[in-house]
């Protein structure tokens, strides 16, 4: 049969076939996709330009942190089940809790990382009234007196500590002042007033409320303040040994802290006086090298008191063994070296000092709990930082690592250039 010839004019290509409406709905993303990207790119560099470009430095902060808080909140639900369980309550409670203040503590992080160290300094004289305000509040009736401490405060429903925020208040302000005395620091009228004063003051409205171990981790913050102003070594020798005259003095006045120190030196004959100590060494050591299991800690069961606050770190020696106790301090470690980082990049003082300080706070409060934990210091009371139980401890801790977030950013106006 004979091909119909083309009718002239007519176009002898096929027309392609049309679309379907599917096929349109997945292609029409994928054309706009370089717009989107563009405009992501203009908001994050608007960003950048007023915030500054975060660091090598920032992304470990953050990931050591968000590790660090994933694992406390995972090893305290396993350490105070056991004990909510025996007393009838809610074994998720606590848990649930704590989540809460990592998420609320998180997000503050991350509000706290874009304000500029110009902010701080501005500010610094408004956090430390505040801190001493809530701290003189706690000696009156909103004071709430938690195991002979009167170190909380109760403020519409809510109950908090107050020398946890004082931590923060307390190395923004003397970075501020120390910073703006300048070489002034080699005289010790200078260091005394009003660095001297102002410090001297917080400590003692902490020691009004017998909380000598969190009043022990901020001496040791001051005295780190005054290392990194470059304060002269005879006046860090008066500073140590008044600090140490006053843990002595106020270790005495206390029967408890007495029989903590005399157990702590082998003398069990009080009751109980070395239960604590002896029990946390037992986990330790019954946890081996891998530990006997997630959740599966036989101290815990009332053995430990506070198992999921200040002895924490046997509980995870016990369920994780002696590999888990390393990676909880190789975080430690990472975190201490991602802030020194920090601190070496930075030329102004203010940024070295109030770094330095935090840096000690929770590395030192770290250090003295695992000293406590394994036998090398006396109970004194402090909790693991953003493993142990604690609303306020935690929220502050992250607030605190969202202020050295802030300095590990590159100046605005460098951003400006690069963009």
């Amino acid at each position: 049969m004979a091909r119909t010839p083309t009718q002239p004019g007519r176009a002898t290509a096929r027309k392609a076939p049309a679309k379907s409406s599917v096929e349109a709905a997945t292609t029409a993303p994928e054309a706009a996709t370089p717009g989107r990207r563009r405009a992501f790119q203009k908001q994050r560099d608007w960003f950048y330009a007023r915030v500054g470009r975060p660091t090598a430095s920032y992304y470990w902060i953050i990931g050591t942190a968000v590790a660090l808080t994933l694992i406390g909140r995972m090893t305290v639900l396993s350490a105070s089940t056991a004990e909510t369980i025996s007393e009838g309550q809610d074994p998720y409670g606590l848990f649930l809790k704590e989540s809460v203040f990592a998420g609320i503590g998180l997000v503050l992080m991350f509000v706290l990382s874009c304000f500029s160290p110009a902010f701080w300094k501005k500010i610094a004289p408004f956090l430390y009234g505040l801190a001493v305000l809530l701290l003189a509040l706690t000696l009156t009736s909103l004071g709430v007196d938690v195991q002979g401490n009167k170190n909380w405060l109760a403020l519409g429903g809510v109950q908090f500590q107050p020398s946890e925020t004082a931590k923060l208040a307390l190395a923004v302000w003397m970075g501020a002042v120390l910073a703006a005395k300048g070489r002034l620091v080699r005289k010790l009228v200078h260091v005394v007033v009003p660095v001297g004063i102002g410090a001297a003051l917080i400590l003692a409205l902490i020691l009004l409320g017998h909380d000598l171990g969190t009043a022990i981790i901020v001496g040791i913050m001051v005295l780190a303040g005054l290392v990194f102003a470059s304060v002269p070594k005879r006046f860090l020798a008066m500073a140590l040994g008044a600090g140490v005259l006053v843990a002595y003095i106020f270790s005495a006045m206390s029967d408890n802290r007495t029989s903590r120190i005399t157990s702590w030196l082998g003398d069990c004959s009080v009751p109980g006086s070395c239960d604590q100590y002896l029990n946390g060494m037992y986990a330790l050591a019954s946890g081996g090298w891998f530990g006997v299991g997630l959740g599966q800690s036989r101290q815990k069961w009332n053995w430990i008191p506070e198992a999921h606050n200040d002895f924490i770190f046997a509980i995870i020696g016990e369920e994780f063994g002696l590999m888990g106790t390393v990676v909880i301090l190789g975080l430690y470690a990472i975190l201490a070296y991602a802030i020194f980082r920090i601190i070496n990049s930075r030329n102004d003082p203010f940024s070295r000092i109030v770094c330095g300080m935090i840096l000690t706070w929770i590395i030192g409060q770290a250090v003295v709990n695992i000293a406590v934990v394994v036998g090398l210091l006396p109970v004194i009371g402090v909790p693991l930082p953003l493993i142990s139980y604690g609303g306020t401890s935690l929220i502050m801790v992250l607030a605190a690592l969202g202020v050295v977030l802030s300095f590990s950013r590159t100046e605005p106006e460098k951003a400006l250039k690069t963009s």
